[in-house]
């Protein structure tokens, strides 16, 4: 390798290195065309193979960048027949690439994500090279997964190694590849021209030194074209002629010097051998010796003896598969372009003819089919519409440029209307879930007004699909504004789209925290769709005014509300909730802020199963978003951030910066919680969250200001912790909050306000807390009020009130099944109670709170524990002679004895069995030699180690 001796000693290190947790996942090669990206790739894939590496190797090619995953299958398809046969996931692998489109019910490209993920982690058991060449040319759902391997680096000895043109890569692409290098998951590597020495001495060194450099000076470093060069003099081209850098530009990113030099060598070709090379460049992975036949029309005898000749002038090569190829992408891409446009077409054309005789599916002769197009033709019409119907899942940004291509050939006429009409619906949801989100929203408005009072139905379906893409631009007023007028319509919508509008228009409140201004529509949707006898449109009505409700801080109509769609819903069959998926987004919701996690959990997974199955992927972030709050309260990080990773990528492809960071404000609290003490992820992705708002005000946004404000408490900034939560709420009363978290961020702002020596308002802030958590009424609510006064108590050196204050507190947290913030609260007590003197009761209150984080992989609280210990354990005295003999956890229930708590409230906060609890009792009574539960209760009382009895 000439001049890049330290790319590849970093290189060797990294495989060497492979597996470790701080070791790049992804190396990054980039460089201009020709610089060598590609004999670099080429020499680490060669290295892995000596080490004993799997090495799977595939090339993105600038014709096939709307075939889904070429790339990737590529790669599989290079495997070495013997391997593949010897690794069933490696087969496996390949097959849902090349199957997926024909999975029942369509496979949602972002489980292919992960299902892709896994087989690489299997393959890397034993070490994998995944490399990945001219990557800019890229298909969408290449990228796609690129991307994901980027955030989510497979686990296990597995490098994936990308090549790629800097200035010719899409911007999201090259987004996610700086994102990773900025994480430490991607090693960048931009290859610079070669030394002058060093080149002239490997590619020219049988040249006169003068005219050598001359030339190294007219390539200007880059080998591939001081070797086209070298090859042009030494076959007697006079040194003036031999330029590249004319200041012309192929459009295919080759100076016209170079593509002249490129294609000089191909005139002594007979006529027939350039047709052969030219069908090899049109057909790319279909260019065996039967396909070429079947393309050029010679015999497949006649091919075989070209390509064997073309093979000899290092003109094509070979591949796995009887496949054939150009030396060299930039020489494909130089043929294709200079092939006639009609002898293109009519290689592509009988490709594709060839193909559909083979039984080859539509998502197969699309490209072929797309590219044979010159006017219209219904039958290619079809094809390409039954293979955007097949991509619409796993590929959407194809499916969309599919259904463009249809569109831009159909003919404008009246005959056509509907079925336009019907493309373009088909067409703008594609660009939406691809994150084409604006294009999909103009295409709509355009189609609003064509349709007009000629077609209602199409209108208002348009209207329906533009209000969710407005939403995902962060633009709530607009849609509900559309949603508004058209409801307004003479004559107006059907009763059904009637209902599927005003629930639209209060999702578009809820977002906009508005929404006691739609409380009547929803309640007329609930009431048009009961007359309507439609069950699953009054379950979504009823679910999102349980929603509603819920936010404001309503609970017991939130309460009302949520029954009755829980009990309509759990009745309803998944094929009638599959049309009104969002039902169950809302009723989760509903459910997780009303503390009844169970059941938001059992409507969460139900929602999930049928998003995935039926394609619904529009709700799977807000649903993982649910998922990931209620894991996070209920002490589950790790599946917690799962689901939040899960809804962030989700959102990423989705194009809208809004959900995007209402997904990394959910993430923000699982990191916060899940990662050490003093990691700065937390803070980094809260403040990702904040900038993807940018400055919108909705919902989304305020939560994104509000989890920065926690990251940045914990940080050690108090005074940003401020300004970041003030910011969400709109000054010091949170007014632009919904009162369903106030509380909680009433209590933060508390503590910050006293971190930074402001105690007149951390007290007016927790004297808020308690009026709101009074009014809202639920336990966690309330539960965080209690901490607010619990910090303020402990200022002012009431050990002893902020000890009970905390207790009650974890009680509450306890009771509604918040584990973690009961566990939190407990390590908040557990020193103020040694310093009051009730040492084994704050031993108690460690021990337990460690328990609980330990066991929900919540290592802030698990390293605050550890910090905390000295101050718990060091002073603790022995137990009294009369508790002497008492184990830690009869400790722990002699303590609640002395609160007051009976065997069953007993059992219920230590996850015990009642008859467990009675079993502890009854050692306690004969070590301590007690004869009742009241003398108990009085001799704890007495040595210090409960409370007393609770005033309830």
């Amino acid at each position: 390798m000439v001049g890049r001796t330290a790319e590849l000693g970093r290189l060797e290190t990294l495989l060497a290195e492979l597996g470790r947790p701080e070791a790049p996942a992804v190396v990054d090669i980039s460089g201009e065309p020709g610089i060598g990206k590609s004999r670099l790739l080429g020499e680490v894939c060669a290295r892995a193979r000596r080490a004993g590496f799997t090495v799977l190797r595939g090339r993105a090619t600038e014709y096939e960048r709307h075939v889904p995953f070429q790339v990737f299958t590529d790669a599989f398809a290079d495997a070495d027949p013997g391997a593949s046969a010897a690794e069933p996931a490696l087969t496996e692998a390949g097959s849902v690439l090349h199957g997926v489109w024909h999975a029942p019910g369509g496979v949602a490209r972002f489980e292919l994500q992960r299902a892709i993920a896994g087989f690489l982690a299997h393959l890397g058991e034993r070490g994998l090279v995944l490399a990945l060449d001219d990557l800019h040319w890229a298909d969408p759902a290449s990228r796609e997964l690129v991307d994901h391997l980027v955030r989510h680096p497979v686990r296990g000895r597995v490098l994936l190694v990308v090549a790629r043109r800097s200035r010719q890569t899409p911007t999201s692409l090259t987004a996610a590849l700086t994102r990773g290098a900025d994480m430490g998951a991607v090693l960048h590597l931009d290859l610079e021209p070669l030394p002058e020495q060093e080149s002239i001495r490997a590619l020219a060194a049988d040249l006169p030194e003068d005219e050598a450099k001359r030339l190294y000076a007219a390539s200007e470093g880059n080998p591939l074209y001081l070797l086209s060069l070298v090859h042009a003099y030494r076959d007697g081209a006079p040194l003036r002629d031999c330029t590249v850098h004319t200041g012309a530009t192929w459009s295919v990113g080759v100076p016209a010097g170079l593509a002249a030099l490129l294609l000089d060598e191909l005139t002594t070709l007979t006529g027939p051998q350039r047709h052969v090379v030219e069908a090899v460049a049109a057909l790319g992975d279909h260019a065996t010796t039967a396909m070429l036949s079947a393309a050029t029309g010679q015999s497949v005898q006649d091919v075989a003896d070209r390509t064997g000749a073309m093979v000899a002038r290092d003109v094509l090569r070979s591949r796995p598969g009887g496949r054939w190829m150009l030396r060299h992408p930039l020489l494909r891409a130089l043929v294709y372009e200079n092939t006639a446009p009609e002898r293109r077409a009519e290689v592509h054309r009988r490709a594709a003819r060839e193909l559909a005789r083979g039984g080859a599916p539509a998502t197969e002769r699309a490209h072929h089919v797309e590219r044979s197009l010159t006017g219209w033709d219904p039958e290619a019409a079809a094809v390409l519409s039954e293979a955007a119907a097949q991509f619409a899942q796993t590929a959407p940004a194809t499916a969309a440029h599919l259904l463009d291509v249809v569109l831009t050939h159909m003919p404008d006429t009246p005959r056509e209307v509907r079925r336009r009409g019907e493309l373009v619906l088909a067409r703008a949801r594609a660009l939406g879930v691809s994150g084409n989100l604006r294009e999909s929203r103009d295409l709509l408005h355009t189609l609003i007004e064509v349709s007009g009072k000629d077609h209602p139905e199409l209108r208002t379906e348009a209207v329906a699909q533009c209000a969710v893409m407005e939403r995902h631009l962060g633009h709530s007023p607009e849609a509900a504004a559309l949603l508004r007028r058209e409801l307004s319509r003479v004559p107006g919508p059907s009763p059904a789209q009637a209902v599927s509008l005003r629930l639209a228009l209060g999702m578009s409140a809820l977002l906009t925290a508005s929404y006691p201004e739609v409380r009547d529509q929803v309640a007329e949707a609930v009431a048009v769709a009961r007359c309507d006898g439609d069950a699953a449109s009054e379950a979504a009505a009823l679910a999102l005014a349980a929603l509603g409700e819920a936010y404001e801080g309503e609970t017991d109509a939130a309460v009302r509300f949520a029954d009755a769609a829980c009990s309509l819903t759990d009745a309803l069959t998944d094929p009638d909730l599959a049309q009104v998926c969002e039902s169950l987004v809302w009723l989760a919701w509903a459910e997780a802020l009303l503390e009844r996690y169970g059941d938001a959990e059992r409507h969460i997974t139900r929602g999930l199963g049928i998003a995935r199955r039926t394609g619904r992927l529009h709700v799977l972030p807000h649903l993982l978003t649910s998922r990931a709050f209620i894991h996070v309260g209920t002490c589950r990080l790790p599946s917690a951030l799962e689901a939040a990773e899960e809804a962030e990528s989700i959102a990423r492809a989705a194009g809208s910066s809004d959900l995007l960071a209402f997904a990394l404000a959910i993430k923000t609290l699982v990191l916060l919680l899940i990662r050490p003490l003093g990691d700065g992820s937390a803070l980094a992705t809260g403040e990702e969250a904040v900038a993807a708002a940018g400055g919108s005000k909705g919902w989304w946004a305020a939560l994104a200001w509000c989890m920065l404000g926690h990251a940045t408490f914990v940080s050690g900034d108090p005074h940003g912790a401020q300004e970041a939560i003030l910011t969400a709420g709109g000054g010091p009363g949170l007014p632009l909050l919904q009162p369903s978290i106030r509380p909680g961020q009433l209590d933060t702002l508390a503590a910050a306000a006293l971190s930074a020596g402001d105690v007149a308002q951390a007290g007016r802030w927790a004297a808020q807390a308690a009026r709101e958590a009074v009014r809202i009424g639920l336990g966690g609510q309330q539960a965080a009020a209690l901490r607010a006064e619990a910090t303020l108590a402990e200022h002012r050196g009431d050990t002893v009130e902020a000890v009970r204050l905390l207790d009650v507190a974890a009680r509450e947290y306890a009771r509604c099944g918040q584990t973690l913030w009961e566990a939190y609260s407990l390590l908040r007590a557990a020193p103020l109670a040694q310093r009051a003197g009730q040492g084994a009761r704050a031993a108690a209150m460690w021990h337990r709170a460690h328990r609980t984080a330990v066991g929900g992989g919540a290592r802030l609280l698990v390293d605050l524990a550890e910090l905390i210990r000295p101050q718990v354990m060091a002073e603790t005295p022995a137990p009294p002679a009369e508790l002497a003999e008492l184990t830690a956890r009869e400790l722990e229930v002699a303590g609640l004895v002395a609160e007051g708590m009976s065997n069953q409230d007993i059992a219920a906060r230590l996850h015990l069995s009642r008859r467990t609890v009675e079993t502890h009792l009854s050692s306690i009574y004969r070590k301590a030699s007690v004869p009742s539960r009241s003398a108990l209760a009085g001799l704890v009382t007495r040595l210090g180690l409960g409370a007393g009895p609770r005033n309830t």
